[in-house]
């Protein structure tokens, strides 16, 4: 192992059990011995000259190449304890400390993102085949933080749950309008016209998802109701009762938060209601991980309540309710997880190795930052004045649970068993 590595290492691993193999077979040690072990296996020294310096982007592009396996305690576990160290001392004074530095003063310039610009990075991402979202997300292609009200719920559980306490805090009637952006497979707009009555349009910038979503409406019986089209938000002119917008903010960018918003006012009718859920930090603004942003969400950024509260306030609307929702995502991540081992095969099929290894670091990643750093999500509810939804939050509860009990009586009853056939007595 080169000496800067070996420094770097000895410096920010105090806590846990970390083993390094390095190219020329040697193991070296880290850490105070607790907790699960890790163990990592450097193959080449290309790799190990790599994370010297850059360990945040190296170790996960090494892993991807197959120059960088984890022998023990898998990729949770390697993030694991690199992240409950992060605020040991001697961080500081390392190499990637100073380029991660680097990454949050530059990361307004990676967050150009202008119509054209805002297409090609969903493409890069949600234009992947749905054959291979099928193999890991919920029935309904849910591909955003589960609510789990309940620790064992299942995942397909925990997803509808979302979508009953997102309905219950749009307070939607029969008859009004809803603007959904970033619409994703269609599920979210389908559950509020089905269940309320009311008009969607959905608007999304993936080809593959508005295809999903628009045979999904078809299919529904619903095409007069819920309308998807690919078209930006900016480019939206039409007014809405109500707006909701899930895990899309995340790939808005800094820079573009004041528009985001002062949209948003114009869309909103007076007496209009919106739903923001998207990942944020509970601690201070930082860059996006160089891993994520190259490989999985080109030009993504998750904001600190800090950076979005000042654009709310400028477009002149009203936050009624902001909700913090911790661990959630981690689990859901979880069952992401597992599900993808569970068909690795088939996604191997449709892309390949690199890609499977890829997208197990990008899972397993994402769980252990929701898990052990600073990801949450935050649920803004925002309206354009400050009367128009009740002062206490009693009423989110009772409809959650009316539409709990109206999920449950929609269930589809199991098919009953087919009677045998009579036979008649043959007339002589």
């Amino acid at each position: 192992m080169n000496i800067l590595l070996k420094h770097v290492l000895e410096r920010l691993v105090r806590v846990g059990s970390l083993k390094v193999t390095g190219p020329k077979g040697t193991t070296h040690k880290f850490g105070d011995g607790s907790g699960e072990p890790v163990h990592i296996h450097i193959k080449t020294m290309h790799a190990e000259r790599a994370i010297s310096f850059d360990p945040m982007l190296a170790v996960p592009e090494a892993y991807m190449d197959g120059e960088l396996d984890v022998i023990e305690g898998g990729v949770l576990g390697l993030m694991r304890i690199a992240f409950q160290n992060m605020g040991s001392s001697g961080i500081d004074v390392t190499w990637s400390k100073a380029i991660e530095g680097l990454r949050h003063a530059f990361r307004r310039l990676q967050q150009v993102n202008t119509a054209a610009r805002s297409r090609r990075n969903v493409q890069r991402h949600y234009d992947l085949s749905g054959e291979l979202y099928k193999l890991f997300l919920d029935e309904d292609m849910q591909y955003s933080c589960a609510y789990f009200e309940q620790p064992d719920m299942t995942l397909d559980e925990a997803q509808l749950a979302k979508k009953r306490h997102i309905a219950a805090k749009l307070r939607l009637k029969a008859g009004q309008t809803v603007l959904d952006i970033g619409s994703g497979w269609g599920g979210l707009g389908l559950y509020l016209a089905k269940a309320f009555d009311v008009d969607v349009q959905g608007v999304t910038l993936s080809t593959e998802q508005h295809g999903v979503s628009t045979d999904r409406a078809h299919a529904m019986g619903l095409q007069d109701r819920v309308h998807f089209d690919i078209k930006d938000y900016r480019a939206l002119n039409e007014r809405f009762d109500r707006i909701v917008s899930v895990g899309m903010f995340e790939h808005v960018g800094v820079n573009h938060y004041r528009t985001f918003f002062d949209k948003a006012a114009t869309l909103l009718k007076p007496d209009g209601v919106m739903l923001l859920h998207t990942i944020g930090r509970s601690g201070v603004p930082w860059a996006t991980s160089a891993f994520i942003r190259k490989y999985i969400f080109p030009g993504g950024y998750v904001p600190a309540l800090s950076e979005v509260m000042p654009a709310i306030e400028k477009s002149g609307l009203v936050v009624t309710d902001i909700e913090i929702l911790r661990l959630h995502y981690a689990d859901t991540l979880k069952h992401w997880g597992e599900r993808f081992a569970a068909n690795r095969d088939k996604a191997k099929a449709i892309y390949d190795e690199r890609f499977c290894r890829m997208w197990e670091f990008y899972l397993a990643a994402s769980e252990a930052a929701f898990r052990w750093q600073d990801l949450v999500i935050f649920q803004f509810q925002i309206a354009k004045k400050n009367d128009t939804l009740p002062t206490t939050r009693d009423y989110i509860a009772k409809c959650e649970k009316a539409l709990e009990l109206r999920d449950i009586g929609h269930r589809e009853p199991a098919a009953p068993a087919r009677a045998k056939p009579t036979r008649r007595k043959k007339v002589e």
